[in-house]
């Protein structure tokens, strides 16, 4: 099976979404947060590179969950045209 070349935007968008997790991340280990998400630390690895720009819903959705994010935030966060000043943390993530 031959995938799509991901376009610039579902690139940005993976890359958005890496900096989010590595902001509410914070202090915590990798490993700690993707094993609470029930995930390998490799595959949390990938994604907040940018490696892995288009993670299924449901891994999405358990990082979200052991980061204390909500679904909409992620969503507005990572959506094109969102706002993201790169060390600038928001306030509404922290952990």
């Amino acid at each position: 099976m031959v995938r799509t070349p991901l376009t610039p935007e579902e690139r940005e968008r993976g890359e958005r979404l890496g900096r989010l997790l590595r902001e509410a991340r914070g202090s915590r280990s990798m490993t700690d947060v993707a094993a609470s998400a029930g995930l390998s630390a490799e595959t949390l690895r990938k994604i907040e590179t940018g490696r892995a720009p288009t993670p299924a819903f449901f891994t999405v959705a358990a990082l979200a969950g052991a980061l204390g994010l909500s679904m909409d935030e992620l969503i507005g966060r990572c959506a094109p045209g969102a706002a993201d000043v790169p060390g600038t943390p928001d306030a509404s993530i922290a952990a």
